[in-house]
């Protein structure tokens, strides 16, 4: 089996070479090689941080494209030694995070919640390096003690997901929305019910169609099934679709803008999620639910060079501006002044506790 592990950033040069075992052993060749030719050349690097990303690679433009912003600006600022790994399917991740840990590295980043069960294996047997997971939450044995050495960044995705939901029922003109999700887990649910109670705040009989991608790791890599359901959900009448599905949302993007503008307004709208993906079809995207991953990934990366590294739960919602609405250039004369005021009200109640957004998981 033929497997590519993409670009390991720190040699700055593409590793496009096929590996026909994915062995942990022959991971840790090229990374020691990579790492012996990057520390060579780079004076006062104090740690080692290695990231480990899902199938749909770090320019899905989308989750991993946000990681990587993090951990890149990491890089720029901190003096550290970044390696990263692109699995070219899912057997070859934990082969990578063990190849990391083997080298003693001071922080391994996974990069998705699929990643939980190997980094519970891997950071088990690694007591005395330290991880970050996003999306993903580590315990010890007992199942209910966050494991110390694995700092677990979660999101209230729910919570920004009510606001552009709100964005979009304010925007359509069909009364049907849409909803693209990528892998069908209640992860993907909290997006869903979040969009859909902040779509009735503003229309109480909006109708929202929903459809995942699939239901295993290949669901987030799949654009052109992204497309085909989103063009099945304007089939169904709705001109306003919100995606949660990494690069297989892209093909929602391809979906819209195939139906054209009238005049200088696009006929239909997608939402994009986790970067700020407004300049990806600029005019076709009313706005994008911004997971601030590349902070949380950042503070992280800060926190194990500065000694303050604190294992567990780390959260962000709207109260850290963990997550938001993308307001710019490319989208800010879609979206009326009057909607822009009411969604931050809307913002600063549930800041405050008087609005109480449905989190799908805790259900």
């Amino acid at each position: 089996m033929d497997v590519s592990y993409g670009r390991l950033s720190a040699c700055k040069f593409m590793c496009y070479r096929t590996l026909i075992a994915t062995s942990a052993a022959l991971l840790l060749l090229l990374l020691a090689s990579c790492a012996e030719r990057a520390e060579a050349r780079r004076e006062g690097c104090k740690i080692k941080v290695g990231i480990v990303f899902d199938i749909g690679g770090k320019n899905d433009r989308s989750f991993n494209a946000a990681a990587w912003e993090g951990v890149k600006r990491a890089e720029k600022d901190l003096p550290i030694c970044l390696y990263d790994v692109e699995p070219g399917n899912p057997t070859s991740i934990e082969p990578a995070m063990r190849a990391f840990a083997e080298r003693n590295f001071d922080l391994i980043v996974g990069v998705g919640f699929a990643q939980g069960p190997i980094m519970q294996s891997v950071a088990t047997d690694y007591p005395n390096i330290k991880f970050a997971i996003i999306d993903g939450v580590i315990f010890e044995k007992d199942g209910k003690t966050p494991k110390q050495n694995v700092a677990s960044l979660v999101f209230r995705e729910h919570e920004g997901s009510y606001l552009v939901g709100m964005i979009a029922a304010s925007k359509s003109k069909t009364g049907v929305l849409g909803f693209l999700g990528g892998m069908d887990i209640p992860l993907i649910h909290r997006f869903n019910k979040g969009y859909e109670e902040g779509a009735k705040s503003i229309n109480p009989n909006i109708r929202i169609v929903s459809n995942y991608v699939g239901v295993n790791d290949a669901a987030w890599n799949n654009p052109a099934k992204g497309k085909e359901l989103a063009l099945a959900q304007i089939e169904k009448g709705a001109d306003v679709i919100f995606t949660a599905a990494g690069n297989s949302g892209l093909g929602a993007f391809d979906a819209v803008e195939q139906y054209g503008k009238t005049g200088d307004e696009a006929k239909k709208f997608v939402i994009g999620v986790d970067s700020n993906q407004n300049g990806v079809k600029p005019g076709f995207v009313l706005t994008s639910m911004v997971k601030r991953v590349d902070n949380a990934v950042y503070d992280a990366v800060k926190e194990v060079l500065e000694g303050k590294f604190v294992g567990g739960f780390h959260v962000f919602g709207l109260d850290k501006d963990g997550v938001a609405y993308a307001l710019d250039k490319n989208n800010e004369k879609l979206i009326p002044g009057d909607v822009i005021l009411k969604v931050e009200e809307a913002k600063k109640e549930i800041i405050d506790g008087k609005i109480k957004v449905t989190d799908a998981m805790a259900n």
